[in-house]
């Protein structure tokens, strides 16, 4: 949980909190689970408010507005009184592909793409319905259904409300009739009751309570102004609102995310096609999403259990660029966190190809991680160029995967494309989406005329061959597995 206070007049951050100091942890019950408990997002969360608040010498009765950004797709569960009924079903869960596939089937493959514009998949829908097949105990206690920004919201106002963006996310929104899908609610058998107001985007979305404002520290009243997931707002904190735009994170996950004009779709649902922060019913703005689970979580694996012993990620970096392109034939395939939709839903897990004892070294495999990570970029972008969504330049914030040198290099050489990073990150941009939500700002021109771009890389046409050669033995193992 990361926590920024912005400057409504200069734009510029304050001061920034993050919390917990080491990754969060996530509770896997059975491989390919993931759960949390959305009690520990509240305490970070609390955390790391106070934290940017003492940082900033900012007094809480000085905070205008609240913005709220989220880990997307996940499921919470309350009941009337407003109390969580289990841990959440994160993210990058799989035990509901199943369920989503046998959805796909039966509503329909053509009519899931052209009124969802995705298959059921993985999604929060599917894992709503695992529930009610396993868990029915629960299930007839639910009250209202979230994802995980929307629990948020509701601990800070009392108020239990989701998005139409939201809303798409968890393959719930009928784009065609700009409505809740009946036909996903009658498929699985949800009331629509269980569903949460629709508020805006942007706008007044509730309020803080007072026993919540003494507890984080800020004023009664301060109103949440706007909440969109990771992705949508990533794309916001780097002012990628038009068609044709590309936004890229290199987290836990790793995601591509263009924004679209045209309702359209991926035939095998391999990218995921969602309401942008500035979609409307009469100016289309969707957000094309290719998402890779196993991204940053492959390097933290690597730098835990394979580099040497208290390593830092800088050092992780160096260690890798003493290795030539192509890591001398080793390649990794990264999909060792769940299923992954671009390869269709399938769960084949992380593997290490080509690996010759006389040969590779803890260095080769680093590399080999760094390198398989951008090639399944390459992979899910060249699904989106067949889409249409083709740009020259991706924007992104200076973080994560995007510090490595090597990691902007090959991404840049292999796809041909220019890297741009801005200093900002998601909790910035969230600020400002408040600010635009409480007409502090009269658009996002004037919330982020203060980005700035601090790098950009460029293909080098020297090592461009050498990438899309060890790209394609890549790919060819990658078909091998699927």
């Amino acid at each position: 949980m990361k926590a920024s206070i912005v400057d409504k007049d200069s734009g510029l951050t304050v001061a920034s909190e993050f919390y917990p100091k080491d990754e969060a942890p996530i509770k896997a019950v059975r491989p390919g689970w993931a759960e949390q408990n959305p009690e520990d997002w509240w305490v970070s969360l609390k955390n790391a408010i106070q934290g940017a608040l003492f940082k900033g010498n900012v007094k809480g009765s000085d905070i205008e507005a609240i913005g709220i950004s989220y880990q997307m797709h996940g499921l919470v569960l309350v009941d009337k009184k407003m109390e969580v009924l289990r841990p959440s079903i994160i993210w990058c869960d799989s035990r509901a592909v199943s369920f989503g596939e046998r959805a796909f089937k039966t509503i329909g493959e053509e009519q899931c793409l052209k009124h969802l514009l995705n298959s059921p998949g993985n999604f929060t829908a599917s894992k709503l319905e695992w529930v009610k097949e396993f868990e029915p105990a629960i299930y007839e206690k639910v009250y209202k259904f979230m994802l995980p920004g929307d629990y948020i919201a509701m601990r800070m106002t009392g108020t239990i409300a989701t998005t139409v963006s939201g809303l798409s996310e968890g393959i719930f929104w009928d784009f065609k009739d700009n409505c809740v899908s009946s036909d996903l609610m009658d498929y699985y058998g949800f009331s629509k009751e269980m569903i949460p107001d629709i508020c805006p985007t942007f706008g007044v979305q509730g309020t803080l309570t007072a026993a919540v404002a003494t507890e984080l520290g800020l004023k009664k009243g301060t109103p949440v102004t706007y909440r969109a997931g990771d992705q949508p707002n990533n794309a916001l904190s780097l002012n990628v609102l038009n068609p044709g735009e590309i936004a890229a994170t290199g987290g836990t996950s790793g995601v591509v995310y263009g924004v679209n004009d045209k309702i359209n779709y991926d035939n095998r649902s391999r990218v995921n096609i969602f309401a942008h922060v500035n979609h409307s019913e009469k100016q289309a703005r969707l957000g094309v999403l290719l998402c890779i689970n196993g991204v940053g979580i492959l390097n933290s694996w690597v730098k835990r259990n394979v580099a040497p012993e208290g390593i830092s990620y800088q050092a992780l970096d160096d260690l890798v660029a003493t290795i030539p392109i192509g890591s001398e034939g080793l390649s990794i395939l990264p999909f060792g966190n769940g299923a992954e939709r671009m390869i269709e839903n399938k769960e084949i897990n992380c593997s290490i190809q080509g690996l010759n004892f006389n040969i590779h070294n803890k260095a080769h495999i680093a590399r080999a991680a760094q390198e398989g990570i951008v090639f399944s970029f390459k992979y899910g972008m060249d699904i989106m160029h067949d889409m249409g969504i083709d740009s020259g330049v991706i924007r992104a914030g200076k973080a994560n995967m995007f510090l490595s040198p090597v990691f902007r290099e090959a991404l840049a050489c292999v796809t041909g494309t220019v890297i741009e990073l801005f200093d900002t990150n998601g909790a910035d941009g969230a600020a400002k989406g408040a600010g635009i939500g409480a007409c502090i700002y009269s658009s996002a021109e004037e919330a982020f005329a203060s980005l700035k771009k601090i790098d950009v890389t460029e293909p080098d046409g020297l090592k461009a061959d050498k990438y899309c050669a060890a790209f394609e033995v890549w790919k060819e193992r990658l078909q091998r597995m699927i």
